[in-house]
């Protein structure tokens, strides 16, 4: 996934138009009209709840909140759904149940909430879809939008936006197994001489499907260039069923210039979310108050060292898991640290950690010189020096 948009328009506020206050999918509530895209290597149960923790938002409390300890329910969140990474069909079917419980954990503080599938043989979706029904998912999400070579290879993602009739099948068998609500995420075609958007919306609609939701770019575009929100507007003509606008939204002015560009009923944000956790207490906030506030640096020091500390009380109990909470942590810290001053000598003093505890330490001294006064650099360029030494002793040894 590319962290970085090709010349970002930038939009003025639109004048009276507001994210929408709620949207409902199927039956389910969703409150605001936001939604967490699902994003591979992203969106595990940590990162959600994070997310959810960081735009907890109260009419009235205009600073919005920081404190990630408050209970969160959805009409306190500025996010209305969150959703999976998206997770093989064909996997779930075969793997144990004891497995399946890895790809498919979530808490009840994520409610509402959407399993993402891929694949591309209908019983095997069905199944899958099944599977998620089970185990207590609010909706099942069927992934026809990622570009990815090796999901395309198996003909799952955009590779079967080449295929209308196998996706009208998968759609029939997956709304006849499953009662929960049975939505998509789609893009708008394979390539410019392949745009099929708004005949798979009416697809959709047609089958029983309870919203769609469009990354307004073809499989060819991969993630750049502009996303064309006008396909969006053109698939929100089509159907009458929920549609959720994708693509190319960072800040608020953005998403409710979308809304105001294509009528869609919601918007879902994907890479602006990592970069910027508070985008959707953000879009709340402006749709309470008329205004919304930029993060603090103590916010931005709270938020990492929230997260961080989440990602190993999540792993602490398995060896392997630590492993992984170290490597999230890493992954994360470019985006977490983009735009701070001395952020580059923190990524840097991140990356030769060697535990996760490590890391956090890190973090924790260069904010806290930050704040205390100071630019954090002496103490990141200590810690380092400190390192060293610890290095050197161990090969002494």
């Amino acid at each position: 996934m590319k962290k970085q948009w090709d010349n970002p328009t930038e939009y003025a506020m639109p004048e009276g138009v507001r994210v929408p206050a709620s949207m409902n999918i199927g039956g389910v509530a969703v409150a605001p009209a936001t939604v967490l895209a699902p994003m591979a290597g992203v969106t595990d149960t940590v990162f959600r709840r994070f997310i959810r923790n960081a735009s907890l938002f109260t009419h009235g409390d205009a600073a919005g909140s920081t404190d990630v300890d408050r209970t969160v329910t959805n009409q306190q969140s500025g996010c209305g759904l969150i959703m999976t990474e998206f997770t093989s069909a064909d996997g779930l079917s075969r793997m144990r149940e004891s497995k399946r419980k890895r790809y498919l954990t979530f808490y009840e503080d994520e409610h509402p909430i959407a399993a993402q599938i891929f694949g591309s043989n209908p019983e095997t979706l069905a199944d899958a879809a099944r599977i998620v029904e089970e185990t207590g998912f609010d909706m099942v999400d069927l992934n026809l939008g990622c570009p990815a070579k090796r999901v395309v290879a198996c003909n799952g993602g955009s590779g079967l936006l080449r295929d209308l009739p196998l996706i009208g099948r998968i759609f029939e068998e997956v709304r006849a197994t499953v009662k929960i609500p049975f939505t998509v995420k789609i893009r708008m075609g394979w390539n410019d001489s392949h745009i099929v958007c708004v005949p798979l919306a009416k697809m959709a609609e047609d089958c029983g499907l309870n919203s769609i939701a469009l990354h307004a770019r073809t499989r060819e575009q991969g993630y750049s260039g502009q996303a064309r929100w006008e396909y969006i507007a053109a698939m929100k003509d089509a159907v009458k069923i929920p549609v959720i606008g994708n693509g190319d939204i960072r800040t608020p002015e953005d998403a409710c210039a979308m809304i105001a560009a294509s009528g869609c009923d919601g918007v879902m944000i994907g890479r602006a979310a990592p970069a910027n956790p508070w985008i959707f207490r953000q879009i709340a906030q402006y749709t309470a108050t008329g205004r919304y506030d930029q993060p603090t640096e103590a916010d931005r020091y709270q938020m990492i060292r929230t997260y961080f500390r989440m990602l190993l009380a999540e792993e602490m109990e398995d060896v392997r898991a630590a492993k992984h909470a170290e490597g999230k942590m890493k992954q994360f810290a470019s985006w977490f640290t983009h735009g701070v001053p001395g952020g580059a000598l923190l990524r840097k003093a991140i990356y030769e950690c060697r535990s996760g505890e490590a890391i956090l330490a890190a973090v924790e001294r260069f904010f806290e010189s930050r704040l205390a006064g100071g630019n954090g650099a002496e103490e990141v360029v200590a810690l380092d020096f400190a390192a060293e030494l610890m290095s050197d002793a161990a090969c002494a040894g």
